[in-house]
């Protein structure tokens, strides 16, 4: 939402908003938006309100942008709109990975020089969350939430994965899988996975580990969870890589990347320096200190997919113990992939059940963190800050604490290593 009303304001409109988190309050300002306090009607004196869905339906600002006749536009519709402001778009979809592809593809845009606007789910350390070098591209994230990015215009369509998330919004995992195959079928080219997708659809260009993968990395290695490769498309070697973020993973994140670049025509020497440029961004495998020793590393991850992504991540870096706190993103979230959860969470020796981040949603006790945390055995569950920190003071030299989730664990985890500094 604060990237979108950047680029409102960079288009001359006068911005204005309320939001419960108030981290990027300054940067916001900066750009001469205005921020009200929650509750005081004060956007009742713009044009119109554009909103997200993770607030709720009945909330206030929103009730009386109805009652005074404003129009009032879900944040994906708004962002459609954005997209028709320039000539070409890549949108990046796929459960995970969104954030981390779309900030690759800032990178490598960059180093083509090529005229580009960015906007990005999350922070890029090089770019923000939203960065303005031209109209010519629009890259930008595509969610799945309620079939938000059918709403998109996207010439690259670019599908990460299709596995089940947000299955509250959709009849099936088999119905998200089928919009996640409209999505990519409708652009000029879809970068794609080398799996089922690829091989409905008829504008595919695929990324994986196989052999028939249009896209491959080879000659892997990997020193300190960092990997290097040298890039395969076509047939041919077009360049030798190495990233500086951390992941298996991300090498295929990599690879989407280069795949929707090159669709773009950009010239594979700048695919391979904007990939080796790339900073990574935050919350993914991004380290926020020490606590009695131990290096204290945080994550987004809150699918199980995810999860045991940054798992085998840490683990690589890690010569003593492994300490994990995580915090479950909504109750549907949680209820729906209970199993995976409990199956990924069970190997870890340990672990530390933090209270549900309820974003949009209201208590459910099927899908709550208490009800996850019985149901892995030599788990934890924590309730408060005070029941992180006791969990912390176990890890020591060489041990490494993992704070995973997308909710306010990350402020959390930040504040409490903040607070220890301070005590010194």
């Amino acid at each position: 939402m604060s990237g979108l009303a950047r680029f409102a304001a960079l288009s001359k409109k006068r911005v204005g908003g309320s939001d419960r988190d108030t981290s990027c309050a300054d940067t916001l300002r900066s750009c001469g938006i205005k921020i009200y306090p929650r509750g005081t009607g004060a956007l009742a004196g713009f044009d119109a309100v554009v909103y997200t869905d993770a607030v709720a339906r009945n909330d206030p600002e929103l009730k009386l942008a109805r009652a005074l006749k404003k129009p009032v536009i879900p944040r994906a519709k708004f962002l459609a709109s954005v997209c028709t402001c320039f000539s070409r778009v890549v949108a990046v979809s796929g459960c995970h990975g969104k954030t981390t592809c779309t900030a690759m593809l800032a990178s490598i845009f960059s180093a083509a020089g090529r005229r580009f606007s960015v906007h990005i789910g999350g922070y890029s350390l090089q770019f923000s969350n939203f960065c303005a070098f031209g109209n010519d591209w629009f890259i930008t994230e595509a969610c799945e939430y309620k079939k938000n990015f059918l709403s998109l215009r996207a010439d690259t369509a670019v599908v990460l994965s299709t596995d089940p998330d947000h299955l509250e919004c959709y009849n099936s995992a088999d119905d998200l899988y089928c919009c996640y195959r409209k999505f990519a079928a409708r652009a000029e080219c879809a970068v794609v996975p080398q799996d089922r997708l690829s091989a409905e659809i008829d504008n595919a260009v695929t990324f994986g580990g196989g052999r028939g993968a249009d896209f491959r990395a080879t000659e892997l290695e990997c020193r300190e969870g960092a990997y290097s490769f040298t890039l395969s498309a076509f047939g041919k070697e077009r360049g030798d890589i190495g990233l500086k973020v951390l992941g298996k993973h991300n090498v295929f994140n990599a690879l989407a990347a280069a795949a929707a670049a090159s669709a773009e025509g950009i010239d594979f020497s700048c695919i391979v320096r904007g990939l080796e440029e790339f900073e990574g961004v935050e919350r993914r495998m991004q380290l926020l200190g020490s606590y009695g020793g131990a290096r204290c590393v945080a994550d987004y991850a809150h699918h199980p997919a995810e999860i045991s992504a940054a798992l085998k991540t840490a683990s690589k870096i890690t010569e003593g113990r492994l300490f994990v706190v995580f915090q479950p993103h909504t109750y549907s979230r949680t209820k729906n992939l209970f199993k995976q959860f409990v199956s990924v969470l069970s190997g870890v020796r340990h672990l530390l059940i933090y209270r549900t981040y309820a974003a949009r949603e209201y208590f459910d006790e099927e899908g709550c963190a208490f009800t996850l945390s019985r149901a892995v055995k030599k788990s934890r569950y924590g309730e408060c800050p005070e029941d992180i920190l006791k969990f912390m003071s176990a890890a020591g030299e060489g041990d490494t604490v993992l704070f995973l989730g997308a909710g306010d664990i990350y402020f959390i985890a930040k504040g409490l290593l903040s607070a220890q500094t301070e005590s010194l």
